[in-house]
């Protein structure tokens, strides 16, 4: 079967029985090529600490550590540079950004291409590296504030990250079958643990890299703003220590010669193999046993051998797409599900897209574990564990792995508040005057709609659901207050949240209808809004980095966003003195509403009211499927980037390496696709509120509008 490697079963593999990696061979023309020896070190090649791993291979597995965390390093700020340095909306960020990552996984193919028919596996990682290298150098003089305008940075980005595409996606699929290479036939057991320690050093430069730069980013100031060109400096000098050290090993690698344009060829016989077989296909002729066989007339029978092996794997490289479709959605779809979920977990408090550090941090506990305990125990119990089956209970726990996620999200959904739909207004009543105040909410046809007595400072205990002739509709409200009956009237429309606050005017009493936040953030932080009841605007410093300003006599305020936590002592300044408030705890992701009211004793205080409920289900909850998807991924990427190069002829290794690697595009596009054709909510979709207002007044009623933006 094609999951036994050429070296345990070579009559199952027939086209390698007489192949040699000591052999150059070329498919080109149908004459004898006399075998050339391979570029081999003089000596036998060294050893690590007497086993039986090429010492080469140290140097192969540190370049690959540097190189991805350059490579994720460098993506872990790229959105926020997109957004915050060259200014771009978020549409056009988040395009750019995705067919920067798309762009990484095409070009392996032309990477393996170069490698296989010209330069060979070294000497393409060698000029790719320093293309690069280049690349990374032209992206951080593109983030340096001082070099030229907005043009300037745009064009340098944009070189940059081009340069970078083609570096990466060049030398990714030459590095890992180039580090195969350096094993012998007899050891290929140790080749297929140096493709588990290769994916270990691929986890490891991500998830070391994602918390680091982020931090240059941050922490680091540049010109008196983020110092963006850090955060890529920093993981281009990483590159070119993977560039130094790859270079050192040198004299000791095994470096198999190009084989030809192979890739022309395979495609030349394919196309020759269908073509006569459609000429030929009157019932005279004899059938042939293999449809490739139709190419005899022309192409050798070992290059004919070699593409029948390179169909039949790349026949089962089919589904793989769907399996990086579902890995891929930890950044989107699973970020926002944690968005709806508490990240607090009492020593520490996770973000939402924090989450995705456990994929990494649980391959590097993964891999181990299956190489030295798991397979070791299902060998001893007499199951035949192939790579094929391996693949396939990869994909079955990446498939459980999003029936939890699901279980999870139905969770989720039964915990969040309802929204209101067609011709439904959701509607609470604030009572902000000095006494009880009875509201009676009254339809077109003066019918009760519905009727709630308030004391003094004391808002509904829910949104009440309220019912529409039409997409928008006027309700008119009938107020008492002491001896006072007031009748006012407010418009409304449909799908919305609106809340009516009663306040005092004089003696009289008057009402203004407030349209409130629709959705939660997007990023699970906490949202907050003010209502100042004072006669004096107040300037209110959340943090260090968030002020915001509240107009005199029940002025509104815009939705905020804050973290989460305790704020005990929030700074607020009035023209003639400064005040603190005490907004208590803000919990994960709820909306509060703080009116500040007036103490003649004391300082003005804040009374706090939460509109909506905080996010109640742990987001540990979310680590079932984290575990699960990671399993997955172990022994389905792992298993599979080694079964890819054992199954390939040598011709071919680094064009069905790149093959591999261009599954990983392919299920990007899906997930893109469905996303755009199915009406799915994506993570660029969604809208936080932003700090700037409209208030359109109309007579006794405001409608607040909340400006917002996409995240």
């Amino acid at each position: 079967m094609l999951e036994e490697r050429e070296t345990k079963e070579p009559a199952m593999n027939p086209f390698q029985k007489n192949e040699s990696k000591e052999t150059l061979f070329s498919p080109v023309s149908t004459e004898e090529v006399p075998p050339q020896p391979l570029s081999l070190p003089k000596k036998p090649p060294p050893k690590i600490c007497g086993s039986n791993y090429p010492l080469s291979i140290a140097f192969i597995v540190v370049n690959e550590f540097c190189e991805r965390f350059s490579y994720y390093g460098m993506k872990a700020v790229l959105t926020l540079y997109f957004l915050y340095f060259l200014h771009w909306n978020e549409d056009t960020s988040t395009s750019i950004y995705h067919a920067f990552s798309s762009l990484c996984y095409f070009t392996p193919i032309l990477g393996a291409a170069i490698a296989d028919s010209w330069l060979g596996k070294f000497k393409t990682i060698i000029y790719l590296s320093l293309v690069y290298v280049l690349g990374h150098v032209v992206k951080s003089l593109g983030a340096l504030p001082i070099l030229g305008g907005q043009m300037v940075h745009t064009v340098l980005s944009l070189v940059g990250l081009s340069l970078i595409a083609l570096g990466t996606g060049g030398i990714k699929p030459c590095v890992a079958a180039f580090g195969g290479d350096q094993f012998e036939e007899k050891h290929a057991e140790e080749r297929t643990r140096y493709f588990s320690v290769f994916y270990l050093s691929i986890n490891a430069g991500s998830l070391i890299s994602t918390f680091i730069t982020p931090m240059l980013r941050g922490d680091v100031q540049c010109f008196g703003e983020d110092c963006y060109a850090l955060a890529f400096g920093v993981p281009g000098l990483l590159m070119v220590i993977a560039l130094v050290v790859f270079a050192m090993g040198s004299k000791i690698y095994r470096k198999p010669p190009p084989e030809g344009n192979i890739v022309s060829q395979v495609v030349k016989c394919i196309w020759f193999a269908i073509s006569n077989r459609f000429n030929n296909r009157s019932g005279d002729i004899p059938k042939r046993q293999h449809w490739l066989d139709w190419a005899a007339e022309k192409y050798p029978k070992q290059l004919i051998m070699d593409v029948k092996a390179l169909t039949r794997v790349l026949f089962l490289y089919i589904p793989l797409p769907m399996f990086w479709a579902l890995l891929d959605q930890q950044g989107s779809r699973w970020t926002l599900q944690a968005t709806r979920m508490n990240g607090n977990l009492g020593v520490f408090v996770l973000q939402p897209d924090q989450m995705q550090v456990l994929n990494p941090l649980l391959v590097l506990i993964f891999i181990p574990l299956f190489d030295l305990v798991i397979y070791r125990l299902v060998s001893k119990c007499g199951i035949n564990f192939s790579s094929l089956r391996k693949m396939a209970v990869g994909m079955i726990l990446a498939s459980l792995a999003f029936a939890v996620a699901a279980a999870v999200e139905l969770k989720i959904n039964r915990m969040t508040p309802p929204q209101p739909g067609p011709q439904e207004i959701f509607l609470q009543v604030l009572n902000l005057a000095d006494d009880e105040v009875k509201v009676t909410v009254l339809g077109d046809e003066n019918n009760t709609l519905l009727e709630e007595s308030l004391r003094s400072f004391q808002k509904m205990p829910h949104y009440a659901q309220l019912h529409l002739k039409t997409k928008s509709q006027d309700f008119h409200f009938y107020l008492k207050y002491h001896n006072l009956s007031v009748y006012t009237k407010h418009s409304v429309e449909e799908k919305n949240w609106y809340s009516l606050i009663l306040r005092e005017d004089g003696k009289n009493i008057s009402s203004m209808m407030v349209k409130d936040e629709e959705n939660k953030t997007a990023n699970g932080m906490t949202t907050v809004r003010f209502i100042n009841t004072l006669h004096k605007e107040v300037n209110i410093s959340l943090t260090t980095d968030i002020f915001l300003s509240v107009g005199e006599d029940y002025g509104v305020s815009a939705y905020i966003t804050v973290q989460s936590g305790e704020y005990a002592a929030v700074h607020c300044r009035t023209e003639d003195k400064d005040f603190l408030l005490n907004m208590g705890l803000l919990d994960f992701g709820a909306t509060y509403l703080f009116v500040i009211t007036n103490n003649t004793s004391q300082d003005p205080q804040a009374w706090k009211m939460k509109d909506t409920p905080a996010n109640k289900l742990s987001i540990a909850w979310q680590l079932p499927q984290y575990a699960l998807v990671t399993a997955g991924e172990v022994m389905f990427s792992v298993t599979g980037l080694e079964f890819s190069y054992a199954q390939a002829p040598s011709s071919m290794k680094s064009v069905l390496q790149a093959a591999w690697l261009l599954t990983v595009a392919v299920g990007n596009i899906i997930v893109l696709v469905v996303a755009q054709f199915s009406g799915l909510v994506q993570p660029e979709d969604l809208q936080k509120p932003a700090d700037k207002q409209i208030l359109h007044t109309q007579g006794n009623v405001i409608n607040l509008e909340t400006k917002k933006t996409k995240l």
